[in-house]
């Protein structure tokens, strides 16, 4: 094309550019999209009237009730103290009596082995052999001992007991049997039924 054509004809109309349309935020169906209508207001309601208070009548009966659980409480605490009080007094009753107990019997014992210490006086004072004067002043005691409740443990000639013996040795022997006792070292002793000291003793093996 030559360029008197082009100039007949004049310049080329540019193609205009397309509108575009904004689409509102949202579709038709989405909940986030619907405005949500404030809520009404209620017409009429008066608002809750505060507590009335107590009457006189009701201030009266709870101080009557309170005054009953005071007289109550003072009641047990006054039976606290008398129960305390008592077993106090009980508990001091029974260690004086306990005491006293204790004194009589140390005073009785000793009242009886006075003789026994007479005894021994006489027999140093002897002259000559005072092997009997011994031997009965040793029987004085023994007895006096026995009705305390001290009893001996008996020992020669007994099978071997591991919770009233003491075996200080064992000893062959073809005239006793095994764990028979042959020989006592130091006589045991037992007070009202239970073992004091054991008896130290040779059993045969």
């Amino acid at each position: 094309m030559s360029n008197e054509d082009r100039k007949e004809r004049g310049p080329e109309e540019e193609p205009q550019a397309e509108e575009k349309v904004q689409e509102p935020q949202g579709s038709p169906g989405d909940p986030a999209s619907v405005e949500e209508p404030a809520p009404a207001e209620v017409v009429g309601e008066e608002p809750p009237s505060p507590e009335e208070p107590a009457s006189e009548d009701e201030l009266a009966q709870l101080r009557e009730e309170l005054e009953t659980i005071r007289r109550e409480r003072d009641e047990y605490l006054n039976a606290l103290r008398r129960l305390k009080a008592e077993f106090e007094n009980s508990r001091k009753r029974m260690e004086r009596e306990t005491q006293r107990i204790r004194e009589a019997a140390a005073e009785r014992l000793v009242a009886e082995l006075l003789p026994v210490l007479d005894n021994l006086d006489r027999a140093l004072e002897a002259e000559g052999d005072i092997r009997e004067g011994v031997r009965a002043t040793r029987d004085q005691l023994t007895d006096v001992l026995a009705r305390e409740g001290l009893t001996p443990i008996a020992s020669d000639g007994q099978h071997f007991d591991p919770s009233v013996h003491e075996a200080v040795m064992s000893q062959p022997s073809e005239e006793h049997e095994e764990g028979t006792i042959i020989q006592t070292f130091e006589r045991g002793y037992m007070f009202n039924g239970r073992p004091i000291r054991p008896a130290k003793v040779v059993v045969a093996t």
